[in-house]
């Protein structure tokens, strides 16, 4: 385990300098914002655009692999609003608690990580993971949230969903890519050189933004929060792991990007969503400070195993 600690320790490293630069505010909450759109719409888009162009659509869908990273998550999804229920939570602090036990940072720890601790055949498996996160259980909330306010689940909220995935520039770049590939245009070498210069941007200011961010969240509620933080950082990769080795028929390595990317720490959009609907923003805030501290260890000891 030591040599893998040695080898993802340089990435935690990064978001320690953030955080570091946050607290002391060198970097305030304004910068924060601001690198974090780079990244958003600009670094990160590079990145997987140039994934997404340069791969198959083949190498980036398997029905098993989603069949297995869908029901593994589904199951503690439906575990963590269990929970939420039976301490009498209502059904929107139940959805929002379901999310942070489920939704990794696969954007912006994930896509930079994993590829270079695994290698660029892990490219693929991660895009997917990303886009079932972000198609499946993003929209799930929502229509979770607004059912339970007695909103209408009709056109408007489908309208809403589809806006807000064409306004994702994840989503768009994966797309973009894919429509690239599936057309088997080449990719021009000044253009190929431009999105790898672009898409390097992405690992140090991903991980820079995730640190500095987390510099200005306070913790509270810790028994909630950790209890949501075990969902994410054990409970998910286990499900996970016993879903895609055992229960469908997924590619070894495939299976084992999966397991490491359900291992990753509760995403910060998540923390968004909360503010945006004004629910339990505090206890996902700690959730997330907890969950990415912890990760150090037990991403690591997840990244071990699989490649052991």
């Amino acid at each position: 385990m030591l040599p893998i600690l040695l080898k993802t320790l340089p990435f935690f490293a990064l978001i320690g300098v953030g955080y570091w630069a946050g607290r002391v505010r060198i970097f305030p909450p304004e910068a924060v914002a601001w690198l974090t759109k780079f990244v958003f719409y600009f670094a990160l888009s590079a990145m997987l655009f140039r994934f997404a162009a340069n791969l198959s659509l083949a190498e980036i869908f398997d029905l098993s692999f989603v069949l297995a990273y869908l029901s593994a998550t589904t199951l503690v999804y439906l575990i963590a609003m269990g929970v939420a229920l039976f301490r009498e939570r209502g059904l929107e602090e139940a959805a929002m608690e379901a999310q942070c036990a489920t939704s990794g940072n696969t954007g912006f720890l994930g896509v930079p990580m994993l590829v270079v601790l695994l290698g660029p055949a892990a490219a693929g498996p991660v895009l997917m993971v990303l886009t079932v996160d972000m198609v499946v259980f993003s929209s799930l909330i929502t229509l979770i949230i607004t059912g339970a306010r007695g909103g209408a689940l009709g056109l408007h909220t489908l309208r809403t969903l589809a806006v807000g995935w064409l306004r994702n520039p994840m989503v768009v770049s994966i797309v973009l890519g894919l429509i690239w590939s599936g057309l088997a245009l080449p990719v021009p070498a000044p253009v190929n050189e431009f999105l790898a210069l672009l898409g390097g941007a992405a690992t140090p200011g991903a991980l820079f933004a995730i640190g500095a961010s987390l510099a200005g969240r306070g913790a509270e509620r810790l028994g909630v929060a950790g209890w949501l933080s075990f969902a994410k950082l054990v409970l998910h990769p286990l499900a996970v792991a016993v879903a895609a080795l055992w229960l469908f028929p997924v590619d070894r390595a495939a299976a084992g990007v999966m397991i490491a990317a359900a291992s990753l720490p509760v995403a910060g959009n998540v923390y968004i969503l909360a503010q945006h609907y004004g629910v339990a923003p505090q206890r996902v805030s700690t959730a997330i400070l907890i969950s990415t501290a912890v990760s150090i260890l037990t991403v690591t000891a997840v990244i071990a195993w699989i490649t052991g």
